[in-house]
């Protein structure tokens, strides 16, 4: 073995190829729809694609699109990162990498990008394992632990992973769990993106450490008829999606997102707050059209329909 410094595996029985390449599209996602605080997860079709190729040496980054000139270029890019820790996971090593990032989800706005990069990551680093062929990539239960690791929950993470909507919860040792729901068909979802940026970290820091009891309880029946409403029923989706647990805390930080969710239902559509916001999320039978996209303008928004996605995936 080469004594060169390697990325990922300090006692790898292997290392890979330089010259090996993989390229993987990996979904944004909707985390909460509403009730299920941590533990509701939906992945839209807005995608991010990487490309990561085994080099000589060292790390190297290439951004285009969204946070273009805001991260860094080298090991301690976000998805630099879930590349190495999936390699040192896999127990295999590579000399360096370069990494090609087309940024299509947007930053710090409730989609998932964060957590779409440390999934891409680290299914890169599937890819590439399984590429070289001599043991096989990460399971899905492996990219949704690994990936959970990064942000301490599973809702976002495990979207990008298994696709389509997903319950997520944690349990003991610092272990993640997730189950992908098959939705009814005529579920339709749309996003509204606006322009000015949120943090996760500042808006969470917004929540009480304690709820009264009659709140915590219609939480845990919306959460519930939530799963029943996106599987079987999605006639109860504007009471599937009411919130006393997190969206009414982080309102006075989110005036223009809280405006647009209660516009949107008044008009009788399942709003809710995308995340930790500032972007909404409507879930529906119906697409909506023009009366709703000039609302969402008027408060600074871009209404955008999205599709339901796959996982994530290995691309040619």
């Amino acid at each position: 073995m080469t004594t060169r410094a390697m990325i990922g595996s300090a006692k790898a029985e292997h290392v890979l190829a330089e010259g090996l390449s993989v390229r993987v599209r990996v979904p944004g996602s909707s985390a909460n729809l509403g009730p299920g605080f941590d533990c509701l997860g939906l992945a839209l079709s807005i995608f991010d694609e990487l490309a990561v190729t085994i080099t000589g040496t060292g790390v190297s980054v290439a951004v285009t699109g969204e946070a273009a000139g805001r991260v860094p270029l080298d090991e301690r890019h976000l998805v630099a990162r879930a590349v190495a820790r999936g390699l040192e996971h896999a127990g295999v090593a590579v000399p360096g990498f370069h990494l090609e990032c087309r940024n299509v989800i947007p930053h710090s706005r409730g989609l998932g990008s964060s957590a779409a990069a440390v999934v891409g990551g680290l299914a890169a680093a599937s890819a590439l394992v399984a590429a070289d062929g001599r043991r096989p990539g990460l399971t899905d239960e492996e990219l949704v632990q690994l990936s959970s690791e990064f942000e301490g929950h599973p809702d976002n993470a495990a979207a990008s992973v298994l696709g389509s909507a997903v319950v997520t919860w944690s349990g003991e040792r610092g272990r993640f769990f997730a189950r992908k729901l098959e939705l009814h068909r005529s579920v339709v979802a749309t996003v509204f993106v606006p322009q000015i940026e949120s943090s996760t970290e500042a808006t969470r820091g917004l929540l009480p450490d304690a709820v009264p009891r009659a709140d915590a309880v219609f939480n845990v029946s919306r959460a519930a008829l939530g799963v029943v409403a996106l599987t079987t029923s999605p006639d109860c989706l504007m009471d599937a999606t009411q919130d006393r647990l997190h969206q009414d805390y982080r309102a006075e930080a989110l005036p223009e997102t809280t405006r647009l969710v209660a516009a949107l239902r008044d008009r009788g559509h399942a709003a809710t707050v995308s995340g930790a916001g500032p972007s909404v999320l409507v879930l529906g039978v119906q697409s909506l059209g023009a009366p709703e996209a000039d609302l969402a303008a008027e408060l600074g928004f871009t209404m955008i329909p999205v599709d339901v996605a796959d996982g994530v995936e290995v691309v040619s």
